[in-house]
């Protein structure tokens, strides 16, 4: 079972769109990082993002190369400051595949509850457009298996 977290890419300020859509740098990154794991072939049950437009514009991306068996959703409960041990327990009693784009300090936290058992371990550097791939072994212990962020890819032209 593999869990898929996303930091959403890079919005606008409040102060400039009350929505905070993405920045044409938040486009960049996501599509970016999208062309990367394309090549992946992920497939998961579940998209999932927190319903603000930044994090649906960024799944949006990602739905385009991921290959998603159900319905992409907005899901309540993913917002900044929301309960991770919630989320957590729904994850891990579906036994499904999910990727989830959501928000700080939302994915930061969760990343360390599923790795630690203590959601203020920070144990994960997240960046905007960023995945972070945790698997849970037969031992059902989670573990971080791979990360990508936008800043360590190049860009790719045509």
């Amino acid at each position: 079972m593999r869990l898929y977290l996303v930091q959403h890419a890079q919005a606008v300020s409040e102060d400039m769109d009350p929505q905070r859509p993405l920045t044409e740098q938040g486009w960049r990154d996501a599509k970016k990082v999208a062309a990367f794991v394309k090549h992946l072939g992920l497939s998961v049950d579940y998209l999932w993002d927190s319903g603000k437009t930044r994090a649906a514009q960024t799944a949006e991306v990602l739905a385009r190369v991921v290959e998603v068996t159900r319905p992409t959703s907005a899901r309540e409960g993913l917002s900044p400051k929301d309960n991770v041990a919630a989320i957590r327990d729904e994850i891990e009693a579906a036994q499904r595949d999910v990727m989830l784009v959501g928000h700080m300090p939302f994915v930061s936290k969760l990343a360390a509850l599923m790795l630690t058992g203590d959601e203020s371990a920070d144990t994960v550097a997240f960046k905007q457009a960023g995945i972070v791939c945790l698997e849970r072994g037969d031992n059902n212990r989670w573990q971080l298996v791979w990360m990508v962020t936008p800043d360590i890819l190049a860009e790719r032209r045509g």
